[in-house]
C-alpha cells in the first residue's frame, strides 16, 4: 500500500490572445478540479493494463496515437443520479461508428501507414457537468506528477501508470457539452471535432478556436427553417427551445434570420427548463394556444423534450392544430413520435444531408457479445435491444423478461435503423486521421511510424491541418471547414406523413444555400394537401392600406382608402390629384369626367324654347314696326328708341344660346360682352324714355319752353352713352383678365368620388357675374325710380304706365333670381340650376318688356287699324295742360282708345323748327 501522494501541477503557459493572457474566472475552478482528480488517481495503486482494458464509464483502445471520444451513451439521470437509461441510437450507434471508423483507418495501408490509432471513449450521460468531469481524463497526460514521496508498505518503488496522451477529441453530441468541454481542451491546445453540435455560439473562433465540426452550424439550419416558413407563406410562428446552448442559440439564430429577411414574426417564444417540473409541458401548450393564428411551432429541443411536448399537445386534444417544424435534433428519429404519430403528422423536420452507410450496417448487425467485448456498454445495449437479461438471477417472474441466449441477432430479432449522425461520426474520425496523416507527411517525410517531431504532437499544428482539409467523406460528400471550423450547410427536408395507416419520414426537399422544396409531395394532418395557414392577419383587399400593430410587423389592421384617396403603396393612402378621382377599388386614380350643359338636357331645352319663341316674337314685332313705320302708333312709340330697345330684347334672348354653348375662348368672350349688354341696351332705352317723360311733364308744368335733349337724336346719344359704360367695363375686364374656358373640379366635388365631375365653364365667378350684371341692375333700378315718379302721368300720355309695370315685374323677376342663383351654390346641380335660372330670368325680363310695351301696339296696328289715325296738333303747353286738366276733372278720358291726347302729344313733337327770333317753340320734330 502507498502512504500518500503529492501532486505537482504545472499549468501550461498562458497563451496570449486578443484580450491578453486568457485566465478568466472559468480556468481557476477547472484547474482546481484537475488537481483534485489527479490526486485521487495517483493515490490509487496502479498496475499495468493490457490492450483493450476497460475503465469505468470509458473505453480504452491502445494505439500509437490516441483520440478521445464523447458520446451520450446514457440519458440524463434523475433524482441525483448522473446517468439515466441507455440511448440505443444516439449513444451506441454513434459510439460504434467511431470504433468502426478506427478499424477502417487502422486497416488502411494508405492512411497513416504503420501508425495505429487508439481511443479513449467516455459517456457524457447527456449532461454538460458530467461530461466536464469525464473529459478531465483527456488532459491527465499533460499534468506532471511527482511520486518521490509515495511510499509503499513493502518498501518497493511505487508504480504510477502514465495515462495515454489524447491528441484530439471526437465529439461531443450536445452543443452545451461541447461548449463546456471546449473550454478545457483549448487550454491544453487539444483539437476537437464534433459530429452533432450545431450551436451558433461555437462558431466564435476567438473563444472556441480549437473547435471544429463536420456538421453545419444552426445559423444555416435556422436560415433553412426560415426559408421553409416563407415558402409555405407562414408569417406568424411560435418557437420552443430546450434550455441550453443548442436550443436557445438555435431559436436566437432563427429569430435573427427572420428579422433580417423580414416577413416572419414571433408570436410566442417559450423555453423548456433544463429540469422541467410536472405540468411544465402542459403550461407550454397553453401558451402556444394563446394565439390560435400561430399554428406553426419552431422546435429547437432535444428529443426527450420533443416527445413530452407532443404528449402534452395530445393530452390537450390539439391533434392536427399545431404544425411542427423541427430542427436536426428531431430529424428523422423514431423515438420522439412513438405512440403519438397522429400528433406529429405533418411535421417538417430538417437534418444535415446524409446517407446510410452500408458498411456500418453490415458491421453493426454482425456485433455480438463475443466479438464486441471492447464496448463495455454493449451488454447493456443487448439486454435493452432484445428485452432480455444476461443474468439468470435478474430475471423475475411476471416481469415479462427472459434470459438472453446470445443467439439473438441485431436486425433479425430486433428492429434496426441506422442513426442519422453515424455518417458524421465517421467523417469526424476520418478528419482527424487525414489531418494526422498530412502532418506526418510534413514533419516525418519518408519515415515509417512516428518521428521525434510528432512526439508529442503539437495541437496548434494539428489544428492548422484540420482546417486545411478537403477530402471525400464516407458517403462521398466533401468534408471541409471554413475559418471558424464550420462545415458547409447541406440539409435534407423531411415530413412525417401517415399513408395507409403507415407513418414514415419522407424526403420532400433539400437546402444548400437555397431551398428546393417539392410542395406537391407534402401532406398535412388528416391527409390534407392544402397548405395550412399560420398568419397573423389576412392580406388586405385592393384599396386598403396596412396599419401595422406596434411591435409586430406581421400583424396589421386593414384600413380602406376612402374619399379621394388611393392606395399609393402597402402602407400609404394618398390623395388623388385635383383633376383625378380614385378608381373603383381605390388602387389608382383616373381622370374625373368632364361635364357641360348639353343641348339635349332638360335644363337647356326649356331656356332654349323660351329664347326661340322670344326671338320669333321680337322679329315679328320688328317686322311689323318696319311695315307700319309711318303710322301714328309706331311714330307715337318713338321709333328710334323702340328699335334700340327691340335690339336689346333680341340680344337678351340670344344670350341663352351663348350660355348653353360649349365653353371656349370665343364663347366665353361673347358671354362677357352680350350677357350684360342686351340688358344694358334695353334698360338704357327704357331709362331714357322714362326720364324724357318725367322731364317733359316736370318742365311743362312750370314753363312753355321744352326740356333739353328730348329729340330722337339726343335720346339715341343718351341711350348709347349709357350702354357704352357696360362695354367699357367689359373692355377693362378683358385687359385685366383675358377670357378663357376652365374646368372647375371643385364645383361638383362630392363626398362620393364616383359622383365627382369636372365642370367645363367660363372663368366667370359669381362675383364677376354680379359685377357684370350690376350695371344693368343699376339701370333697371333707376328706370324703376323714374317709373314711380311718372306714375301720376295719365295713361293717355305716352308709355309711362306700361314702362312702370314692366319695371315692377322685372324687379320681381330679379329679386326671385338672386336667392335661387346663390342659394344653389353648394348644390351638385349648381351648373344646371344657375345657368337655367340666369337664362330664364334674362329671357323673362325681355319677354316682359316685349309683351307690355309692344304687343298692345302690334295688336292695334294689325287688328284695329281704325285706331291708328293721326290727330290734330296743338302746342306742347296746350297738350300738357289739357292732359293735366283731363286727368283731374275727367278720369275716364284715359279710357279712350289709344288716347287722343297721347297721340296728339307725340305727333306735335314729330317736327321742330328753330328760329332765334320766335317767342315760342314748335315741337313737331320731337318724337318720344
Amino acid at each position: 500500500m502507498c502512504a500518500r501522494v503529492v501532486v505537482m501541477f504545472q499549468p501550461p503557459a498562458c497563451r496570449p490572445d486578443r484580450t491578453g493572457c486568457h485566465r478568466n474566472g472559468l480556468i481557476v475552478p477547472l484547474l482546481l478540479l484537475l488537481l483534485l482528480y489527479s490526486s485521487l488517481k495517483a493515490a490509487q495503486a496502479a498496475k499495468p493494463k493490457g490492450p483493450g482494458h476497460t475503465h469505468l464509464n470509458s473505453i480504452r483502445i491502445d494505439g500509437d496515437i490516441s483520440l478521445g471520444g464523447l458520446f451520450p451513451v446514457h440519458a440524463r439521470g434523475h433524482d441525483g443520479k448522473p446517468c439515466g437509461e441507455l440511448k440505443k441510437e444516439k449513444g451506441i450507434h454513434r459510439l460504434e461508428a467511431m470504433l468502426f471508423a478506427l478499424d477502417r483507418i487502422n486497416n488502411d495501408n494508405n492512411l497513416l501507414p504503420n501508425i495505429t490509432l487508439g481511443a479513449r471513449v467516455l459517456d457524457t450521460c447527456s449532461r454538460d457537468t458530467h461530461a466536464l468531469e469525464q473529459s478531465l481524463t483527456f488532459v491527465q497526460a499533460l499534468i506532471e506528477k511527482d511520486g518521490t514521496d509515495v511510499k509503499c508498505l513493502g518498501g518497493g518503488s511505487p508504480i504510477i501508470t502514465k495515462p495515454e496522451r489524447v491528441v484530439g477529441v471526437i465529439g461531443a453530441s450536445s452543443s452545451s457539452v461541447s461548449i463546456m468541454v471546449a473550454n478545457i481542451l483549448r487550454l491544453f491546445k487539444i483539437p476537437q471535432v464534433s459530429y452533432a453540435s450545431t450551436a451558433p455560439e461555437l462558431s466564435d473562433n476567438t473563444r472556441y478556436d480549437f473547435f471544429s465540426r463536420v456538421v453545419p452550424p444552426d445559423t444555416y439550419q435556422a436560415q433553412a427553417m426560415v426559408d421553409i416558413v416563407k415558402a409555405m407563406r407562414w408569417n406568424y410562428v411560435s418557437t420552443v427551445a430546450s434550455e441550453g446552448n443548442y436550443g436557445e442559440s438555435g431559436v436566437d439564430a432563427f429569430i435573427q434570420r427572420s428579422r433580417e429577411d423580414g416577413g416572419v414574426c414571433i408570436s410566442q417564444s417559450v423555453k423548456i427548463p433544463r429540469e422541467p417540473k410536472p405540468g411544465e409541458f402542459d403550461k407550454v401548450i397553453r401558451r402556444l394556444r394563446e394565439n390560435p393564428n400561430a399554428r406553426v411551432v419552431i422546435l429547437f429541443a432535444n428529443e426527450d423534450d420533443i416527445r413530452r411536448l407532443l404528449h402534452a399537445a395530445k393530452k390537450a386534444n390539439q391533434t392536427g392544430h399545431f404544425i411542427w417544424v423541427g430542427s436536426d435534433s428531431w430529424g428523422s428519429k423514431i423515438s420522439p413520435v412513438v405512440h403519438q404519430e397522429e400528433m406529429a403528422e405533418g411535421a417538417v423536420t430538417i437534418l444535415p444531408k446524409r446517407q446510410s452507410i452500408k458498411g456500418f450496417d453490415r458491421y453493426f448487425i454482425s456485433r455480438t457479445l463475443e466479438n464486441n467485448r471492447r464496448n463495455i456498454w454493449f451488454a447493456e445495449f443487448w439486454e435493452n435491444n432484445f428485452n432480455c437479461k444476461l443474468s439468470r438471477h435478474a430475471v423475475k417472474k411476471g416481469s415479462g423478461l427472459k434470459k438472453c441466449t446470445n443467439q439473438e441477432r441485431i436486425g433479425k430479432d430486433s428492429n434496426y435503423e441506422q442513426e442519422g449522425k453515424v455518417q458524421f461520426v465517421i467523417d469526424a474520425v476520418y478528419a482527424m486521421a487525414h489531418a494526422l496523416h498530412n502532418m506526418h507527411q510534413e514533419l516525418c517525410p519518408g519515415k515509417v511510424g512516428l518521428c521525434a517531431k510528432m512526439d508529442p504532437i503539437n495541437g496548434t499544428h494539428l489544428l492548422k491541418h484540420i482546417r486545411r482539409l478537403n477530402f471525400a467523406g464516407i458517403a462521398g460528400n466533401p468534408v471541409l471547414f471554413n475559418e471558424n471550423g464550420d462545415a458547409p450547410g447541406r440539409y435534407e427536408i423531411y415530413q412525417y406523413q401517415i399513408r395507409n395507416k403507415t407513418a414514415e419520414y419522407k424526403i420532400i426537399g433539400h437546402w444548400t444555400d437555397q431551398l428546393h422544396l417539392n410542395v406537391r409531395s407534402m401532406q398535412w394532418p388528416g391527409g390534407v394537401r392544402q397548405i395550412p395557414s399560420s398568419i397573423c392577419s389576412h392580406p388586405c383587399q385592393p384599396g386598403e392600406r396596412k396599419k401595422i400593430v406596434k411591435g409586430i410587423p406581421c400583424c396589421w389592421h386593414c384600413e380602406r382608402c376612402d374619399g379621394y384617396q388611393y392606395q399609393a403603396d402597402t402602407y400609404t393612402c394618398k390623395m388623388c390629384r385635383f383633376d383625378l378621382r380614385p378608381n373603383e377599388n381605390h388602387t389608382g386614380c383616373v381622370p374625373i369626367p368632364i361635364v357641360k350643359l348639353e343641348w339635349s338636357s332638360p335644363w337647356a331645352v326649356i331656356p332654349v324654347l323660351i329664347a326661340v319663341v322670344g326671338i320669333m316674337a321680337t322679329v315679328f314685332v320688328v317686322v311689323t314696326f318696319i311695315r307700319y313705320n309711318d303710322t301714328p302708333i309706331v311714330k307715337a312709340s318713338g321709333r328710334e328708341l323702340s328699335y334700340v330697345l327691340l335690339t336689346g330684347i333680341f340680344l337678351c334672348y340670344a344670350t341663352t344660346f351663348l350660355m348653353i354653348s360649349t365653353p371656349d375662348v370665343g364663347i366665353c368672350s361673347l358671354r362677357r360682352i352680350f350677357l350684360g349688354l342686351g340688358m344694358s341696351i334695353s334698360y338704357a332705352a327704357l331709362l331714357t324714355k322714362t326720364n324724357r317723360i318725367y322731364r317733359i311733364f316736370e318742365q311743362g308744368s312750370m314753363s312753355i319752353s321744352a326740356p333739353r335733349f328730348i329729340s330722337p337724336a339726343s335720346q339715341l346719344v343718351i341711350t348709347f352713352t349709357l350702354a357704352s359704360v357696360q362695354l367699357l367695363g367689359v373692355c377693362i375686364w378683358f385687359g385685366v383678365d383675358p377670357s378663357k374656358a376652365i374646368i372647375d373640379y371643385e364645383d361638383q366635388r362630392t363626398s362620393n368620388p364616383t359622383m365627382a365631375r369636372g365642370v367645363l365653364k367660363c372663368d366667370i365667378s359669381d362675383l364677376s357675374l354680379i359685377c357684370l350684371l350690376g350695371y344693368s341692375m343699376l339701370l333697371m333700378v333707376t328706370c324703376t325710380v323714374y317709373a314711380i315718379k311718372t306714375r301720376g302721368v295719365p295713361e293717355t300720355f305716352n308709355e309711362a304706365k306700361p314702362i312702370g309695370f314692366t319695371m315692377y315685374t322685372t324687379c320681381i323677376i330679379w329679386l326671385a333670381f338672386i336667392p335661387i342663383f346663390f342659394g344653389t351654390s353648394q348644390s351638385t346641380e349648381k351648373m344646371y340650376i344657375q345657368t337655367t335660372t340666369l337664362t330664364i330670368s334674362v329671357s323673362l325680363s325681355a319677354s316682359v318688356s316685349l309683351g307690355l310695351l309692344y304687343m298692345p301696339k302690334v295688336y292695334v296696328v294689325l287688328f284695329h287699324p281704325e285706331q291708328n289715325v293721326p290727330k290734330r296738333t296743338r302746342s306742347l303747353k296746350a297738350v300738357v295742360t289739357a292732359a293735366t286738366m283731363s286727368n283731374k276733372f275727367n278720369p275716364k278720358a284715359g279710357l279712350r282708345p289709344n288716347g287722343e291726347a297721347k297721340t296728339e302729344l307725340c305727333e306735335s313733337l314729330e317736327t321742330q323748327t328753330f328760329s332765334t327770333k320766335q317767342t315760342y317753340i314748335s315741337y313737331s320734330n320731337h318724337a318720344i
